[in-house]
């Protein structure tokens, strides 16, 4: 089974909405945090 994980906010450290896998690749991506309101990418 591949492990899923919730992305943390680089800012306040908080769980967002989205999850990614081991096999995952994030470049340049604009990760929301619901809870600082701040957008980043990542």
């Amino acid at each position: 089974m591949i492990a899923r994980e919730w992305v943390r906010c680089p800012i306040c450290s908080n769980k967002t909405r989205d999850r990614i896998r081991e096999d995952t690749v994030l470049i340049n991506y604009p990760l929301y945090c619901p809870k600082c309101k701040q957008e980043t990418r990542v």
